[in-house]
């Protein structure tokens, strides 16, 4: 029992240490560079934090395990909008841009839906098999180079009033250097939290359905966890809402379309319901969001830029869906499919 336990402490003082390296260094490239902190979280935060997604993905991919790579990603893109930004909310406001609330998050709730769509050929076309094809995944791919062109023209976004005043305290090679050192933190330090979670859950007796699903899947998000968490206390907003956002339109639109496209992957309509949440929970962001100050002024739909809030409250909002819809994975894996 102690050499798991001696990895998941291990894993999480990686992880803490990584994001925040990843988090300065990212800040750094993006001054030197001229490029806005949203920019860089959309983008080359997200894309690094979802490292590990992409790696199992393409493993799972090659070997035909079409359930693990869907299943990944789905709990991956839930535990993202839910958990991590409402942890993050709890413990730090987050003021979010207008062009995130009005655009990005919009554009996380097409991949959703694209995903749901596109999965359930059952239901849509009424063929017998339901299934991400390579046609899917090339268009998933096309999807993708229309965001990342997007994220481009944001590229100077907020910088007048964010980096204007402020010096890049390290040149460019050591920000990228710093950045390199906290990416490799947090790929090793969310696998030894991982391992170690895993072997204490077996330990204890649990299924290993119910470890894939929870552990395992939360597992693959501790990097954003970290990341965003550390962006928010160091007052970096825009990389901890960008790194969550990019991941998860990452995660559908270019790490399912590479996995579709190594090998089309069967879908089980069993998963329709994660799927569902996963449209709801980004619609329900975008609700919480676009109402900063929910809970004292509701339905005011004609907020100004600097009222774009997600706060205590509506980080609780989230983080209680997310306990929910695990109780609902433990009652469904464990009375549902057994009995």
């Amino acid at each position: 029992m102690l050499m798991p336990i001696v990895y998941l402490i291990g894993g999480f003082i990686l992880l803490i240490k990584g994001a925040d390296w990843l988090v300065e260094g990212a800040s750094s490239i993006a001054k030197r560079m001229g490029l806005s902190d949203l920019m860089i979280g959309l983008t080359v935060v997200s894309f690094g934090t979802s490292a590990p997604e992409l790696i199992v993905n393409i493993v799972a991919s090659f070997q035909g395990s079409a359930d693990i790579a869907i299943g990944n990603i789905v709990g991956s893109n839930i535990s993202n909008t839910m958990l991590i930004l409402g942890i993050t909310a709890l413990m730090t406001p987050l003021a979010v841009q207008k062009s995130t609330v009005l655009k990005e998050i919009p554009f996380m709730l097409l991949a959703s839906i694209t995903l749901l769509i596109m999965a359930n050929d059952m239901i849509v076309d009424g063929y017998v098999q339901s299934e991400l094809s390579r046609s899917d995944g090339i268009a998933f791919i096309g999807f993708f180079i229309i965001f990342l062109y997007y994220t481009f023209g944001i590229r100077h976004n907020g910088l007048a009033e964010k980096n204007g005043h402020s010096k890049p305290t390290m040149t460019l090679s050591k920000a990228w250097m710093l950045f390199s050192a906290g990416l490799i933190c947090l790929g090793a330090g969310g696998n030894l939290a991982v391992e170690g979670a895993k072997a204490i859950a077996a330990m204890l007796g649990l299924s290993e359905a119910l470890i894939g699903l929870t552990i395992v899947a939360l597992g693959t998000s501790l990097p954003e966890l970290a990341a965003s968490i550390v962006a928010a206390r160091k007052g970096k907003a825009d990389i901890a809402i960008g790194n969550i956002v990019g991941s998860n339109i990452f995660n559908i639109f270019w790490i399912l379309g590479i996995s579709a496209i190594i090998k089309p992957l069967p879908f089980q309509p069993a998963l329709n319901t994660d799927l569902l949440v996963v449209v709801g929970s980004t619609a329900l962001l975008f609700f919480l969001i676009h109402n900063g100050g929910f809970h004292h002024r509701v339905f005011m739909w004609w907020r100004q830029e600097r009222d774009y809030i997600l706060n205590k409250f509506e980080g609780g909002v989230l983080f209680s869906g997310y306990i929910l819809y695990i109780s609902y994975i433990v009652y469904r894996d464990l009375f549902l499919v057994v009995g």
